[in-house]
C-alpha cells in the first residue's frame, strides 16, 4: 500500500471503531508492520493538532483512537445534550493516584494509605471506567486487585503509565506516600486539558 492510502485506512479504521484499537489490529488489516503505521499515525496526530482540527489523534499505550478536541467539549456536550459529569471528588483522587502507582493493588491496601474506608470511593472509579478488576492476589481471602484503565489515561492525557509524574518520596514512614500522591495527582490535573478530564470522568 502506498503511505497516502496507509493514512487514509487509519482513518476510516479509526472513526469507525469510536473506541481504542490495537496498532497490531490495524497493522494486521491493512498488511503492513507495526513499525510502518507508527510514523504514519504520530503524522496524523500532529496533523490534526498543528492544524486546530475538530477531531484529534491520540495514543493509549499500544492503542489509538479519534477523539474530539478538547477545547470543543462544551460545544459537543450542548449539541448531543449531554450533561457534565461531576469531578472527582479528593477522595476519589487519590484513591485512583494510589492505585495508577502501585497498581494492581488492592482495597485494603489503598485503605492502609489513605486511612479510611474506600469502598465507595473504589465503586466510583469502577462505575466511571477509570479502574477495573484484573485478578486476585494469592493470599488468604483472595481479595480483588485492581489496576487503572485505557479511560484513566484518556482522561488524563497519558501515554501510558510511564508518563505519570513521578513520585518526590515513596516512604511509608508518617503516612508520606498519601502526601506523595495528592502532590502527584494535583499535577496530573493541572498538566492536563481540563475540559479533557470533566469530559472524561
Amino acid at each position: 500500500m502506498e503511505l497516502k492510502d496507509i493514512e487514509s485506512a487509519i482513518e476510516a479504521i479509526l472513526f469507525a471503531s469510536g473506541d481504542p484499537i490495537p496498532v497490531e489490529r490495524i497493522a494486521m488489516a491493512l498488511d503492513v508492520r507495526v513499525a510502518t503505521i507508527l510514523p504514519v499515525i504520530d503524522r496524523l496526530a500532529d496533523y490534526y493538532s498543528y492544524e486546530r482540527r475538530g477531531i484529534r489523534l491520540i495514543r493509549l499505550e499500544n492503542c489509538c483512537q479519534l477523539t474530539s478536541a478538547p477545547e470543543h467539549a462544551d460545544r459537543v456536550r450542548k449539541a448531543l445534550e449531554t450533561r457534565r459529569p461531576p469531578q472527582l471528588s479528593q477522595a476519589a483522587l487519590e484513591s485512583l493516584s494510589v492505585i495508577a502507582y502501585f497498581q494492581p493493588t488492592t482495597k485494603a491496601y489503598v485503605e492502609q494509605i489513605r486511612g479510611v474506608d474506600s469502598s465507595y470511593t473504589m465503586g466510583l472509579l469502577c462505575d466511571r471506567g477509570l479502574i477495573e478488576e484484573c485478578g486476585r492476589l494469592s493470599v488468604p481471602g483472595r481479595p480483588i486487585l485492581y489496576r487503572t484503565t485505557q479511560n484513566f489515561l484518556r482522561c488524563f492525557g497519558l501515554k501510558s503509565l510511564d508518563d505519570l509524574p513521578a513520585l518526590p518520596d515513596t516512604s511509608p514512614e508518617g503516612g508520606q506516600i498519601a502526601l506523595d500522591m495528592q502532590a502527584a495527582i494535583q499535577r496530573l490535573k493541572e498538566e492536563s486539558p481540563e475540559e479533557e478530564i470533566q469530559k472524561g470522568v
